[in-house]
This record gives structure tokens, C-alpha cells and sequence, in this order.
């Protein structure tokens, strides 16, 4: 059977692009920045503008600099806001599509993943909007377990705050569920156990079985 396809749009280094895989798609990523180490076939160019044409779903992580509540990142206008581009574009198309982004940008939260939802020894919450049903229920946040921040710089073995796990590219790899990123794609990343889990319920709804894949890092061209 032909796997459906995905588009993957400012795609990163392809954190989001394995989950997919894993569920059942086969995924092509777009970025404007090169991304060398992406798993997939990669375009370099810009997401805005690249043909939708040949794909059964979209998933779109916009810059989310801008919507970051943190101090440390700066707020007068150097990031750019297209998420709301990037959902116009989307709804345009009439594809179905995934958003993701960090809490509190400007979308609609249909559902909210953390990595302790998953066991994970990240938290790393992240909000998906869709234009399909997606389940309003999701596996059980545990924040009681010993986490690593993966953000900004690696702190070192006492990690970035008092009682955290490391912060090296060691333990953010263990963390995030993937070996294939440098520390700053890795501090970039959504971890694939998140699309995993979205992209089965999308391919439930385009009407495709899911498919579960076996390690970390498969690469297609």
C-alpha cells in the first residue's frame, strides 16, 4: 500500500517528521534555513510558498519565538508572528492540517502534549490546532518525575535548576527520544512520541490504518 503524505513545514531538524513516520506517513520538510541532519527528503526554501499539491496532510510549527512568556527572549519585533499566515494558508488549502506552537500563541488549543505524558524525562508542553477531530482526551500528565530543561544552552550536570536532571546533550537525547541533533536542534525540537500520537489519529481521519515503526531514525529520499 502507498503511505500518505505529509508535508512538514518549518521543519527543523525533523523531531515532529519521525513521529509522523512512525504513525504511518511518509513525510517531506521545507524550512528556509538548511537542515542537514533532517531524516527525510528535505526542501530548503520558503514554507510560506512551497506547492501544497500531492500531500494528504500538513503539519506547520511557525516560529515561536514570539510567543515565548520566558523574559529571556526578546519582544520588540526581531521574531516573526506567521502563525496567522500560516493558518490562512492552511485553511486555504483545504487540506488537513496540524499547528504547533508553544502555549500562548495565538491559536486554538484543541490539545495540549507534555512529555511526562508519555514517560519522558521532559516536559516541553506544546499545543496542537487542527482542522480534524482530534481526541479530546490524552494520556496523563506526570510531573512528579525528575525532568531535564531542554532550552537555550546545556547547563551541565547539575542541571538548570536545583533537583533537575542534567542538562547535557546526553541526557536531552535520552530525553526528547532522539539521536540524530546537535544541542541547539535538540533545544528546537518537539519530541516524536508527540506526532506519533497525533499523526495516528490523523490518519484516522483521512481514512488510513496507522503503522507502528520500529527505532529511532529512518531515512528516505
Amino acid at each position: 500500500m502507498t503511505r500518505p503524505r505529509l508535508l512538514d513545514l518549518f521543519c527543523g531538524a525533523g523531531g515532529a517528521a519521525v513521529g509522523y513516520h512512525r504513525a504511518g506517513f511518509d513525510v517531506v520538510g521545507v524550512d528556509v534555513v538548511d537542515q542537514p541532519h533532517y531524516p527525510f527528503w528535505f526542501g530548503q526554501g520558503d514554507a510560506l510558498t512551497f506547492p501544497l499539491d500531492g500531500f494528504d496532510a500538513v503539519h506547520a510549527s511557525p516560529p515561536c519565538q514570539a510567543y515565548i512568556r520566558s523574559g529571556v527572549v526578546a519582544k520588540d519585533g526581531r521574531h516573526p508572528d506567521l502563525l496567522p499566515r500560516v493558518r490562512d494558508l492552511l485553511e486555504q488549502s483545504s487540506l488537513p492540517y496540524i499547528i504547533e506552537n508553544v502555549p500562548g500563541a495565538p491559536m486554538r488549543c484543541d490539545v495540549m502534549l507534555c512529555g511526562s505524558m508519555f514517560g519522558l524525562e521532559v516536559r516541553r508542553h506544546r499545543w496542537f490546532e487542527s482542522n480534524m477531530n482530534l481526541a479530546p482526551w490524552t494520556p496523563t500528565c506526570d510531573h512528579s518525575r525528575p525532568v531535564t530543561g531542554v532550552y537555550g544552552r546545556p547547563h551541565g550536570k547539575a542541571g538548570a535548576w536545583p533537583g533537575m536532571l542534567p542538562s547535557d546533550r546526553e541526557t536531552w537525547s535520552r530525553a526528547m527520544g532522539i539521536d540524530w541533533m546537535t544541542v541547539a536542534e535538540l533545544a528546537d525540537a518537539i519530541p516524536p512520541a508527540y506526532t506519533t500520537w497525533i499523526g495516528a489519529q490523523l490518519l484516522a481521519a483521512i481514512g488510513q490504518p496507522s503503522e507502528s515503526a520500529v527505532g529511532t531514525r529512518q531515512t528516505e529520499h
